[in-house]
């Protein structure tokens, strides 16, 4: 630790020796003995959660650090550096004065001032946050799935008790703000460990493994609960169109009832505003739109692509252990070449050999230095410096480019193309429309009795039961779940004794266990309830 026997007299930049001026108390954290005043504050802290008011400079000594622990006048002088700055209130000492002369010498003790502790409370929130390790919550998204269903509840009751619904909305939001702030510092500190990864190797190579099946089990979650989120979420609706929109309003006038009746109304239109934005917030989380897709499915896709670049970097890890050459091993061993290179001459030569840059002699040809060459011909093996000059023109001299700039290019009317995408989208809904209406089934049907599908609605049927095989666990005899998108649901139960499903489609025949299966198709649903 850096010693203050002696600390400089002059203050540092804006230090006019006043508590009071602006943020003042952080002054310490740029001067030369920032971390003797960060121990002293330190001190301070403690001593205050120990319920300890005043501290006289030999009690602050002793609680500092003994590893380089610095002389009692340093610690004085920073005490009195602390004064000045704000950091703390310095009032006389008289219950140790034995004599004239002791009243006469400078004794204070010393206690936290609001400001210093205000400046130490902030310090200590933001190392918090620079120390904070994200986590991947998967135990966040069953707790969103409960929140909702409980929401889903409350929405259908005919008058809902407002403090259970506002309870109920600040839970969730609670729980969603923790679930995409940790996710967010989780990736953030994944790509550092991908990055660092050469700071500690066998450190990594120990961790890796554990942090791929971390990685593994937070997808398989996201991909199940995140699916039943969606669906209760498209179940609820926006807050301006569907069953959650009457809950908002009641939490938004809770929020507004101790408002000042001149302010009432403002306050009631800012709660609304409010609530709508974090609903709308959840929304665009798990449930994705055309041209825009949702942050669980980025999340998702960050996730999945972690794992491949935590896999190549242990590939390179191990051939570089086992021998193997690389570009950085190239260049350390380049760099050193170049330390053990007798003389300036050597090292350019060097250069030239490792990187090839070489000048180019000849710029340009023309029919005059075509003729001069046949003249007096010069070998391709002479340098530059020997060589004959070439004349260039002007204008490459000036502009490096032969090319004179024309007229730009129009601006294409791009109207034909737009409207040909457009039409291929409605085609592709359409045809989504249809495969969803021709595998919806009415009740449960055996898998067997899905036979002779068409390509779209076979790809579509897939997707649903890998869905539902994905949330299959052991133990369990029926799943039910939804698409991202909540257009589509399938309800699977096994049959003990059902023998070898067969299922016939212009693909080739798809084979396994039988079940009873039911495929809803809650988009059509949804479209006939709003005409009703």
């Amino acid at each position: 630790m850096t010693s203050v026997d002696d600390p400089p007299a002059s203050s540092p930049v804006g230090d006019t020796g006043r508590g009071d001026a602006p943020y003042q108390p952080f002054a310490h954290l740029t001067t030369e003995h920032c971390a003797l005043y960060r121990q002293v504050m330190g001190v301070f802290v403690r001593a205050k959660q120990e319920f300890t008011v005043h501290l006289r400079p030999e009690d602050v000594h002793l609680g500092l650090p003994p590893e380089g622990r610095p002389p009692i006048e340093g610690v004085a002088s920073a005490l009195e550096r602390l004064a000045r700055w704000g950091n703390l209130r310095a009032d006389p000492d008289t219950s140790r004065v034995t004599a004239l002369e002791d009243f006469y010498r400078a004794r204070h003790i010393y206690q936290l001032t609001r400001a210093g502790e205000a400046a130490e409370e902030a310090l200590a929130a933001y190392d918090a946050a620079l120390g904070r390790r994200g986590e991947l919550q998967a135990v966040a998204l069953a707790d969103i799935t409960v929140q909702l269903r409980a929401l889903l509840a409350l929405a259908g009751q005919p008058g809902p008790d407002p403090a259970v619904v506002h309870l109920s909305l600040l839970a969730l939001v609670d729980r969603f703000s923790g679930l995409a702030d940790n996710a967010r510092a989780f990736m953030n500190s994944l790509q550092r460990t991908v990055d660092l990864h050469e700071a500690e190797v066998e450190v990594f190579l120990a961790y890796k493994q554990r942090l791929i099946e971390y990685l593994e089990r937070f997808i398989e979650d996201l991909v199940t609960r995140g699916a039943e989120i969606a669906g209760l979420l498209t179940d609820l609706g926006t807050a301006e169109v569907g069953p959650v929109g009457p809950l908002l309003r009641l939490a938004a006038e809770r929020e507004a009832s101790d408002a000042a009746p001149d302010a009432a109304a403002e306050a009631l239109a800012a709660a609304e505003r409010c609530w709508a934005g974090r609903w709308e917030g959840l929304r665009a989380w798990f449930l994705s739109v055309p041209g825009r897709n949702s942050q669980a499915k980025l999340l998702r896709s960050a996730a999945r692509q972690a794992i491949p670049q935590l896999l190549a970097v242990v590939q390179a890890l191990n051939e570089r252990r086992a021998g193997r050459s690389d570009r950085s091993a190239d260049f350390r061993e380049l760099a050193r070449w170049f330390a053990e290179a007798p003389d300036d001459e050597s090292r350019h030569r060097l250069w030239r050999s490792a990187f090839g840059l070489y000048s180019a002699r000849h710029l340009t040809i023309d029919q005059d230095a075509l003729a001069e060459r046949d003249a007096e011909p010069v070998p391709a093996s002479a340098s530059w410096y020997e060589a004959p000059g070439v004349r260039i023109s002007p204008q490459l001299r000036r502009t490096g480019s032969y090319e004179r700039r024309g007229r730009g290019r129009a601006v294409q009317d791009r109207a034909e193309a737009k409207a040909y995408l457009a039409e291929l989208a409605r085609k592709q809904t359409e045809q989504a429309a249809a495969a969803r209406a021709r595998l919806a089934t009415r009740g449960e049907v055996r898998l067997s009795d899905l036979d002779e599908l068409d390509r779209d609605s076979f790809r579509l049927f897939l997707q649903l039961l890998g869905d539902a095989l994905a949330k299959w666990r052991p133990g369990t005899e029926s799943v039910s779940t939804t698409t991202n998108d909540g257009t589509m649901e399938i309800r699977l139960t096994r049959l003990t004794d059902g023998g070898i499903a067969e299922i016939h489609t212009l693909d080739g025949v798809l084979r396994g266990p039988q079940h009873l299966v039911e495929i809803v198709d809650l988009a059509a649903e949804r479209a006939g309830a709003g005409r009703e």
